[in-house]
């Protein structure tokens, strides 16, 4: 009879993302029990909306980014295509266009900032860790170039409210509504249609999954289109949010991005995650760092922590990985070796 017990690699693999998923999102419910039990100031109304808008950037894009990487991909500008954004939405605003306008023109630059990404990896094979690390550099230059040391601040009242307000008392910000609506569609993407199963075969092997009739390089490029975009909507957010537009905003977003995510189970190496996960670690990771902003801890410090748990988020799940195998090796070993039948 046929052994129904063994998993197919894909089955595995998600299995794996699952568990690790369960851990994070205890860590998250142990730590935030802590955090109001002992942390002075931490359950009040302010602080809670205060964390989630502080919180809200790196959900943003962790959304796309958490696809991108399942694909085997990583995209390490989407702070500068933020700052870009913000710096051109500042730069525009003082030109005497209206924010009805400058917004969507904003969500285009993104896309463009992402189709440059996507089309340096996918048609000239180019390594996107060594690509992303230099429009980093070039989309913020370029941010600073168009704004300068300049911040615009006098954005219009509605606008502003919508970025930093919330539902009457609650801890709630209104910017919460299109966050949910947009984890929504990234759940569903991902983990119930097509796009999102070739997402998973691409990550476990690009060319397993080119010999399938999966459109590697078009599926690719459109998940850094749409990092991009995102990632220029964080730009707009963050500039509502804090009532500034500046060619710094979100200096340093990317560290938090890809800890949270690899934190909460993305796989580096591609093919392995959900977005459950990756959202489970953009909170336990901007609690962390609520709780050690109310407790003092330096900012210098706070980035340490986040560089420490970076570390911890790709060595841990290689481990497991490594004892898996282990022990997997030692019951075959240990396993009665199969004899033929008797004539």
């Amino acid at each position: 009879m046929p052994d129904n017990t063994a998993k197919s690699p894909v089955l595995s693999r998600l299995g794996g993302a699952v568990r690790w998923d369960s851990s994070v999102g205890v860590l998250l419910v142990v730590l935030l029990i802590c955090s109001f039990s002992f942390v002075e100031n931490f359950g009040n109304a302010l602080n809670v909306s205060f964390l989630i808008g502080n919180t809200l950037p790196i959900a943003l894009i962790a959304l796309p980014m958490a696809m991108l990487v399942v694909s085997g991909e990583v995209d390490l500008s989407v702070a500068s295509t933020a700052g870009l954004s913000s710096a051109v939405m500042g730069a525009l605003w003082n030109a005497g266009m209206a924010i009805e306008t400058i917004i969507p023109l904003c969500l285009l630059l993104g896309v463009v900032c992402g189709l440059i990404n996507g089309l340096l990896v996918t048609r000239l094979g180019l390594p996107s860790l060594a690509v992303t690390i230099g429009t980093l550099a070039a989309y913020r230059g370029i941010a600073q170039i168009v704004l300068g040391s300049d911040s615009v601040t006098d954005f219009p009242a509605q606008y502003l409210d919508f970025g930093a307000g919330r539902f009457g008392d609650t801890f709630l910000p209104y910017a919460v509504v299109p966050f949910v609506v947009l984890l929504a569609i990234a759940v569903v993407l991902l983990h119930a249609t097509p796009v999102g199963r070739s997402l998973f075969a691409i990550g476990a092997s690009e060319e397993a999954a080119r010999f399938a009739g999966v459109r590697v390089k078009r599926l690719k490029l459109a998940m850094f289109v749409s990092t991009g975009a995102i990632a220029a909507l964080t730009g707009v957010f963050w500039t509502l949010h804090y009532a500034s537009a500046r060619y710094d905003n979100a200096t340093g977003l990317e560290l938090s991005v890809i800890a949270a995510v690899l934190l909460g189970g993305i796989d580096f190496d591609g093919g392995k995650g959900t977005i459950g996960g990756a959202i489970a670690g953009v909170f336990l990771l901007g609690t962390l760092q609520n709780v050690m902003s109310l407790l003092n801890v330096s900012a210098q410090s706070q980035i340490v922590a986040t560089g420490v748990l970076l570390v911890i988020s790709v060595l841990a799940p290689r481990i497991g990985r490594q004892v898996a195998q282990a022990r997997a090796r030692r019951r075959t070993a240990a396993s009665p070796p199969l004899t033929a039948p008797s004539s």
